[in-house]
């Protein structure tokens, strides 16, 4: 008897929902806390001794507060994007921060640019929303040194998160720039990614490379958050990069252009029938069943096997191997939509079927991966290399 399928790894903590939209705080997000309360919680008590120990309390409020501030700054991006009816499938609080997850839309440069920015806005709007309390009102030291810290973590975030390179928000106006001046948006997204590695360097100048050169010893707290934001910007432009590469092959990408030639037959065939279709192996033979729909692949090896005297006895069923369930395609589909036919089906092969559902030709999920990649030749695209 077969084990029951192991559940599915949770990333986070769900906290609930806001405008309809989940909110996961991720696992990782008490790494970046308890760092934060480890390095800023001495500061705090060496700059007010009266504290005690209450000083690592509120380095600890001080991360929850960088919470508040992250998630505020997805909300608007979510909110935003909500306008012009982006679905929003979650808001993740992690390590770096957060990120937005959207599901399909339809974006252009001049909407990409403002819901990037939103997050940004939002931020400067609560730094200056705790720079007007701090200017109005009397507190007592506790709540004063809380709120400068919330006024000062939301001004750095909106003015970092604007810097302009991918993986930040920023980013998407230099992404928006080339995409609007080329017309390709994947154009965009490499300028963007590169921007975003500049970024890197010129931060690793400045705070590590400046101050050796000067012959001063940096900060090590700050050299730890310099080699960690460095580290995970770096990430997320080299992922920017790659993804516009490969969005800027996606056109290569069609069904109709990457498929061996195939033709269909019924399951109630027989191998003279197949020898006579496809005379020496030209084209892939797809079996279809009694509903006409794509179920199995005839394999050249056990074909060649069966003898003359037998052909016309022996089913083609007994010398093919079966397609996943629905492993079928449209003949005219391509790009995003074709990986999100694939994506959804089992399998490595796919029939490839015209309008009216006749098989003209079988697919490879490694050609397909190849044109996409660029990393082998499409144009040897036959999907049965070898027998089965």
């Amino acid at each position: 008897m077969s084990s029951a399928p192991a559940p599915a790894r949770r990333e986070g903590i769900p906290l609930g929902r806001i405008a309809g939209i989940p909110v996961i705080l991720a696992y990782s997000w008490f790494v970046i806390a308890a760092f934060t309360v480890i390095v800023y919680g001495p500061l705090l008590l060496e700059q007010n001794p009266v504290l005690g120990i209450s000083a690592y309390y509120m380095a600890f409020a001080y991360a929850l507060l960088l919470l508040i501030s992250v998630l505020v700054h997805e909300l608007a991006h979510a909110l935003t994007a909500k306008i012009y009816g982006w679905p929003t499938q979650k808001i993740v609080l992690n390590l770096w921060g957060g990120h937005t997850q959207f599901e399909n839309f339809t974006a252009t440069p001049a909407r990409s640019v403002i819901v990037a920015l939103a997050g940004p806005a939002a931020n400067l709007v609560l730094a200056g929303g705790a720079w007007v309390v701090l200017s109005t009102t009397s507190m007592g030291t506790v709540a004063e040194i809380l709120t400068n810290i919330f006024m000062w973590a939301n001004f750095v975030i909106g003015i970092f998160n604007v810097l302009p390179g991918l993986p930040l928000d920023g980013g998407r106006i230099v992404e928006s720039a080339v995409w609007k001046a080329t017309g390709s948006q994947a154009k965009g997204t490499v300028a963007a990614g590169w921007a975003g590695r500049v970024i890197v360097v010129a931060l690793g100048f400045w705070f590590i490379a400046r101050p050796l050169l000067a012959g001063e010893t940096p900060d090590i707290s700050l050299l730890m958050i310099t080699v960690l934001v460095g580290g995970f910007l770096w990430m997320g432009a080299s992922a920017a990069i790659q993804q516009g590469t490969l969005r800027g092959r996606m056109h290569l990408v069609s069904a109709a252009a990457l498929a061996a030639p195939a033709v269909g037959i019924p399951a109630t065939a027989v191998v003279a029938d197949i020898r006579r279709l496809s005379p020496g192996g030209s084209r892939a033979v797809v079996v279809c069943g009694p509903d006409g729909r794509p179920q199995g692949v005839v394999d050249p090896g056990a074909l060649a096997a069966v003898p003359d005297y037998a052909a016309g006895s022996t089913p083609a069923t007994a010398v093919s191997y079966a397609l996943a369930a629905g492993a079928y395609v449209p003949e005219s589909s391509q790009g995003q939509e074709l990986i999100q036919y694939l994506s959804q089906l089992d399998g490595h092969e796919y029939a490839v079927v015209d309008h009216h559902g006749t098989v003209t030709g079988l697919l490879a999920q490694n050609v397909v991966v190849a044109a996409i990649t660029g990393k082998a030749d499409p144009s040897n695209r036959h999907p049965q290399g070898q027998s089965r």
